[in-house]
């Protein structure tokens, strides 16, 4: 299928690895000019055309010079992808310390607040665009092990919708995908929430993330997710063909959450 997004110009943050990276694959192939935007080097996935700026989501001032440096180098944006996040394991509401939970707002919020800041007047400049933000099912599932993660995912919900109140009417549509457990290198890399897990639940990493899919979390899918499962919603909910589509919350869980 054709989603109309050739020569769109995509901003994905978070798209050194996971899902950002499967996105920013993704949007390639389907003819977008790609700038991928991370803290860490963007070295695959954005074509001849694309852009990488490696940046740091969490500083304030950030946001504004991505959006000038995108502006600079491709003279409009059609597309935001807020995507930028990350957990880790904890074990108690009372083991958070006050500089933990700034920093965990700042990266998995605030991040998405100020890109999305920097990037609309751009937007209702040209006549319109789409903001997708990546959420969580944690948002509406808290456990003990990421209480605020979830926290600070359940803002960027209300941001949507408010995003889409506002700016739909002048063209520019907001919407939010809601992956469940999903296998990115958070999960894998060493340390990372796979091996937090597991030292959590005093058990090895496979063991660790199939006790979280089968009886923490249970999947009706029977399976942990994979990036491109997410990058797929993502990249039809920033085409055109999904343009009636605004203030809405796609879940990409597995049937974690099973909503009436």
């Amino acid at each position: 299928m054709d989603l109309q997004l050739t020569d769109k110009v995509v901003v994905v943050t978070g798209a050194a690895s996971g899902i950002g990276q499967a996105t920013a694959r993704l949007l390639t192939e389907e003819g977008a000019i790609v700038v991928g935007v991370d803290r860490d080097p963007v070295d695959t996935g954005l074509g001849a055309r694309g852009t990488a700026v490696q940046a740091d989501l969490t500083d304030p001032a950030t946001p504004a010079q991505v959006i000038a440096t995108v502006l600079e180098q491709h003279g409009r944006i059609d597309a935001l992808v807020n995507n930028a996040g990350g957990l880790h394991a904890r074990s108690s509401f009372l083991d958070i310390t006050d500089e933990q939970w700034l920093a965990t707002f700042d990266l998995n919020f605030h991040a998405a607040r100020r890109m999305s800041r920097a990037a609309v007047p751009v937007m209702l400049d040209s006549g319109g665009g789409s903001l997708l933000h990546v959420g969580s099912d944690s948002a509406r599932l808290p456990e003990i092990g990421n209480m605020d993660y979830a926290a600070a995912k359940l803002p960027l919900l209300a941001l949507s919708t408010s995003l889409a109140t506002e700016f739909s009417p002048q063209g520019i549509r907001s919407n939010v995908v809601i992956p469940g457990p999903t296998r990115t290198p958070l999960y894998d890399r060493p340390g990372g929430f796979g091996d937090q897990a597991a030292a959590l639940w005093s058990t090895d990493r496979e063991s660790a993330i199939t006790r979280m899919v089968t009886e923490i979390r249970p999947l009706l899918t029977g399976r942990i997710g994979q990036p491109d499962d997410v990058a797929q919603v993502v990249a039809y909910l920033v085409s055109p063909l999904s343009r009636q589509v605004t203030a809405a919350e796609w879940d990409v869980d597995g049937g974690a959450l099973r909503r009436i």
